[in-house]
């Protein structure tokens, strides 16, 4: 018999399962890049908004080919001023780009928190699905303003707001169907890669948006709303909430289980839930005494001392006409009481704070001091992001490394505010030093952000306190997500009122927030610490 060509052996060396789960991992990947792809345009179009005329005057008596060489223009609708596109060519610019930026982010944050609760009562593929396709449209009619000529503030501050209020159903949803179909084991690192999808949008958002900025900047909106549309298509066509759907197999025989696959991807065979098909993550140990402990090191850290209440979370249990258990949703208030929900939450709201300043402002501060055009400083905003991927990735690691996921935040946490002063004093020096600091300045930014938003919010709405009640993940990812999107409304919006007095004090206040984060997390360090030295002992 002939020997097997490479790359089909390559193949064979997969389980069925295997490819299944590569294959939602990249799916859920790419429908969120395609989230934040459509996020990206507004902060690369502001350069374009507003433009630095202080000398118009001059340059219209004397010399507007000069003028015109300088900023790089080309031809625009007549009724386009040369300070950018009315009403964002008057003084007060920053505040009425801030307005924008608040509007989304405001809709985003009070959306979230009633996504959760909706999407765990709902099919995620329909859930998704719709969310993505009104997402596009969205994105789109924001960039028909330019076509139709339209100049009334509030045409776009409502486009902004209904796009953030439909943005709410992408996360909750990705993250309740990856923590489907992959345990505990390794999770930090697996969620770090997985969620480096973040930073690969903004990048390709501020690539197709840069590219058409300087001549049409309503296609810079366009092109991002048609790619989410489709996107959304393709969840509907493809994605599979949960491998019960596909009849995968989630319990492997001890003697056939591949050596690197974690004990935590064994499942109970009596943990079947409900339509949306939410499983419980069980360690394979029936000692009772064994079950009474926390399922994974992390976890232990985050109890509370009064633990015992908290197994009033677990909700009652239904049999549906397929014979199969369903579990009732938690409450919002029944989340809340998961120890570690208040504490991660509050440190994600200032750290998204500073993550989504730079997202939305980043572009303009580097035109500003770089005297770059809104092309290529689009283009080198997207550093931040790239830093960013290796943050993500690396947090998780360290985090699954130590078993400690509140110390790896708070480490982070504490040497990025020095680093953000370094960056405003720094970048003033060059390009090159530019770049140096946004590649570090991401990793230390987004690295807390990518490890809350993903294996914590994993950890805590599998915790052992709900009793597998899994359908809680939705809930839990929207609460802890929504509260750092009050963060993520206030840091672009304090960063248009402050910037007028310089950019330095917008630094300060980025550094503040740092501050705030890690001293919400002090007591989970201190409880992480603490433990660890009892385990030596």
């Amino acid at each position: 018999m002939a020997q097997l060509p490479p790359g089909i052996r390559f193949i064979t060396s997969f389980s069925r399962d295997q490819w299944y789960r590569a294959f939602i991992f990249s799916l859920t990947f790419l429908l969120y890049a395609s989230f934040h792809l459509s996020r990206k345009p507004i902060s690369i179009v502001k350069g374009e908004l507003h433009k630095h005329c202080a000398a118009s005057h001059e340059v219209e008596l004397n010399s507007y080919k000069e003028y015109a060489a300088q900023i790089q223009s080309v031809k625009k609708p007549s009724n386009v001023s040369q300070c950018g596109w009315e009403p964002f060519d008057k003084n007060n610019y920053k505040q009425l780009l801030g307005a924008l930026d608040y509007s989304f982010l405001c809709a985003y944050a009070v959306g979230m928190y009633l996504s959760g609760l909706i999407g765990e009562r709902l099919p995620i593929r329909y859930y998704l699905t719709v969310g993505m396709l009104a997402s596009g449209l969205f994105t789109a009619m924001f960039g028909l303003g330019y076509f139709c000529n339209i100049h009334n503030l509030w045409f776009y501050i409502m486009a902004q707001i209904a796009n953030g209020l439909v943005q709410t159903t992408g996360w909750p949803s990705v993250v309740t169907c990856i923590g489907n179909w992959f345990g505990k084991g390794r999770r930090g690192l697996i969620m770090g890669v997985w969620n480096s999808h973040t930073s690969v949008g903004n990048i390709l958002g501020s690539l197709i948006a840069a590219y058409w900025v300087s001549t049409c900047w309503g296609l810079s909106f366009m092109v991002p709303g048609v790619i989410i549309a489709v996107m959304g298509i393709v969840c509907f066509l493809f994605l599979i909430e949960h491998p019960k759907d596909i009849s995968c197999s989630c319990t492997l025989p001890s003697h056939d289980r591949e050596p690197n696959i974690p004990t935590e991807f064994v499942v109970s065979s009596k943990a079947f839930l409900n339509g949306a098909s939410r499983f419980r993550v069980q360690m394979p140990n029936l000692n009772t005494k064994e079950t009474s402990k926390p399922q994974d090191p992390e976890m232990q850290h985050l109890l509370t001392d009064n633990e015992n209440s908290s197994m009033a979370l677990n909700s009652s249990t239904v049999v549906t006409g397929e014979g199969r258990h369903r579990t009732a949703a938690i409450s919002f208030l029944g989340a809340l009481r998961i120890p570690g929900v208040i504490e991660f939450s509050l440190c994600l709201l200032f750290a998204k704070l500073v993550s989504y300043t730079f997202l939305f402002w980043l572009p303009l501060y580097i035109t500003n001091v770089e005297h770059l055009d809104a092309k290529r400083a689009g283009d080198l905003s997207t550093l931040f992001d790239v830093g960013g991927i290796f943050g993500g990735i690396l947090a998780g690691l360290i985090s699954d490394r130590l078993e400690k996921r509140a110390s790896t935040c708070g480490m982070m946490l504490l040497l990025a505010a020095p680093t953000l002063y370094m960056f405003s004093a720094v970048s003033k020096m060059g390009l090159e030093a530019t770049i140096v600091m946004l590649l570090i300045s991401g990793a230390l930014v987004n690295g807390p952000y990518a490890l809350i938003t993903t294996a914590v919010s994993a950890d805590l709405g599998t915790h052992k306190s709900l009793k597998g009640n899994a359908r809680a993940l939705s809930t839990v990812t929207a609460i802890i997500d929504g509260t750092g999107s009050v963060g993520a409304a206030l840091g672009p919006l304090l960063a248009g009122l402050i910037s007028p007095s310089g950019w330095n004090n917008v630094f300060y206040m980025l550094m503040m927030a740092d501050a705030c984060a890690l001293l919400f997390l002090l007591r989970l360090i201190q409880k992480e610490l603490r433990c660890n030295v009892d385990h030596t002992l």
